[in-house]
């Protein structure tokens, strides 16, 4: 396949991926339905249709899209910063600092009162978890002394959850952290996407200009310095731009794992090793991805709704062992 033919088949892909999660679900929808919505019939079948496309569905396909937009996007980031093809967005400990705000907040009960509580501290902790990271690493910092100090970031938001857990008041309390832990985006609304829209819009932003540097990295630190480009300032952009982007999309959907981890991977045969190629394909990847695994999750009749997180890491585990036993690759020598 050329290059110039991956992007059209991408947005294509995606688009015929939204259109057929609207008709996927437990109500079934047909294509006419759907034409006859986009039309503006005023029939009451075609007003039931509209509040099912603009109120249930719309939103949560919207939210899965941004959300694998932005772990796509990411974890290529996260990748080519580290020049480590196993490195994810939730190395950096952002995934855990939101999960560990959302948390608190749940624990707390707040949650019951302020709707846009639980978005507003997990995006919150998740800047705050990367600040103390690259307060802990310190100025000029290695990738190894990044990737040790995400680790314990990491590790202490985990233990933190834990003991959250561990203590709740009640059952109720601990069920609800636990089912918001596995990730989802269902019952979700217009207002979570907005909640989640402008700190993913903004990190994706400062992780996209990253791109040129990204590349200059990728041969080594010491030809990126003599490149001009000044590696802390290249550390602190990305930081900060995956802790703004993942942190919202987590603060609204819940930890969401594999995405982040599988896209780059997935699109670099196609692009090439060069991080400024991979990271919108990877983006757009993650984003088809997640509009599946809903629509997957929707088309399946369970007694409970499964979880997205849950099925991402099915899916994922088996993509990712096929990754690591085909033929001729490996994820350890791609980059």
């Amino acid at each position: 396949m050329k290059k110039r033919h991956l992007y059209p088949l991408l947005f294509a892909t995606l688009f015929i991926s939204a259109a057929m999660s609207l008709m996927v679900g437990d109500v079934t929808v047909n294509i006419s339905a759907m034409l006859d919505w986009l039309g503006g019939s005023a029939t009451e079948e075609e007003a039931f249709y509209k509040i099912l496309f603009e109120q249930i569905r719309g939103p949560r396909i919207v939210l899965a899209a941004m959300t694998g937009f932005v772990l796509g996007l990411a974890g290529a980031a996260v990748q080519g910063l580290f020049r480590n093809p196993l490195a994810e967005p939730g190395l950096l400990g952002a995934s855990n600092g939101a999960a560990l705000g959302a948390v608190m907040v749940i624990y707390s009960g707040l949650a019951t009162t302020l709707s846009f509580a639980v978005p507003l501290a997990a995006a919150l902790m998740a800047l705050l978890s990367v600040l103390i990271l690259l307060a802990l690493a310190g100025k000029g910092a290695s990738s190894l002394r990044l990737i040790l100090a995400g680790f314990a970031v990491s590790a202490f938001a985990g233990a933190a959850i834990a003991l959250a857990l561990n203590l709740s008041p009640n059952y109720f309390a601990a069920l609800e952290i636990a089912f918001w832990l596995l990730g989802a985006v269902e019952n979700r609304s217009w207002l979570h996407v907005a909640l989640a829209a402008p700190g993913a819009v903004l990190g994706c932003l400062l992780m996209w200009r990253a791109a040129r540097p990204l590349d200059g990295l990728s041969l080594g630190e010491e030809v990126a310095r003599s490149l001009g480009i000044n590696m802390v300032r290249l550390r602190l952009q990305i930081s900060i731009g995956l802790a703004l982007a993942v942190g919202a999309v987590v603060s609204v959907t819940g930890v969401i794992g594999f995405v982040g981890l599988l896209a780059p991977h997935l699109v670099r045969p196609l692009t090439g090793a060069l991080p400024s190629k991979t990271l919108l394909p990877a983006a757009l990847l993650g984003a088809i991805l997640l509009v599946l695994a809903d629509s997957f999750i929707r088309a399946v009749p369970t007694p409970t709704e499964l979880k997205l997180g849950v099925v991402t890491a099915f899916l994922g585990v088996p993509l990712l062992l096929a990754l690591l036993t085909r033929p001729g690759a490996s994820l350890l020598n791609e980059q």
